[in-house]
């Protein structure tokens, strides 16, 4: 790889925002990328905003990604895509889960889903992931994990599955991986 790759992960507290940064750090690091990751919170807890920034690559000076130069928006919520909007530019590609957080006095689903469509021009997947994670593994929790297997196969994101994996092994409790490490892999189910 010859230059950082940037990624800006949103989200809304309690959806796993911070674990998903630390996933993609440890598999980053795992491969020999020099890695640098920065949590800028809002309110972070349950339904807050939450940013995180994730950057790798031969040598990474600084954790946070300038407006304009994300090359990844992964977004666990679809009201959390508008927020990032300035951090693209016309290669970014987004991975938009389709969740939606009801704010009250917000937005309809409808609406955002509308506005995503019509503002951002660049590559754009809406990923069933919570929905999929809770008709499957009737989890939704686990829905970060899916879509970083979906973007892991569908080669998004420069990472190896076998280090996205070690990474979930050094980072779960036991409890918790086996659950995880199958979210991660329904991707190649499909």
């Amino acid at each position: 790889m010859d230059k950082n790759f940037n990624i800006v992960i949103a989200g809304v507290g309690g959806q796993g925002v911070i674990t998903l940064v630390q996933l993609i750090a440890e598999a980053a690091f795992a491969e020999g990328y020099d890695v640098k990751t920065s949590e800028l919170h809002g309110l972070s807890q349950r339904g807050g905003s939450v940013e995180t920034h994730v950057r790798f690559g031969k040598k990474v000076w600084s954790p946070l990604i300038s407006e304009g130069e994300a090359d990844l928006i992964i977004s666990l919520e679809l009201a959390e895509t508008l927020r990032k909007l300035r951090y693209a530019n016309k290669n970014t590609k987004f991975v938009i889960n389709g969740y939606f957080f009801p704010y009250p006095e917000g937005l309809s689903e409808e609406e955002i889903t509308g506005i995503i469509g019509r503002e951002i021009k660049q590559e754009k997947r809406i990923v069933p992931a919570s929905k999929v994670c809770q008709e499957k593994l009737e989890k939704e929790v686990v829905s970060t994990s899916y879509l970083l297997g979906y973007c892991v196969s569908n080669e998004l994101i420069p990472l190896k599955k076998e280090s996205v994996l070690k990474a979930m092994e050094n980072l779960f409790p036991e409890k918790y991986l086996e659950l995880n490490k199958k979210a991660f892999e329904l991707v190649w189910e499909n």
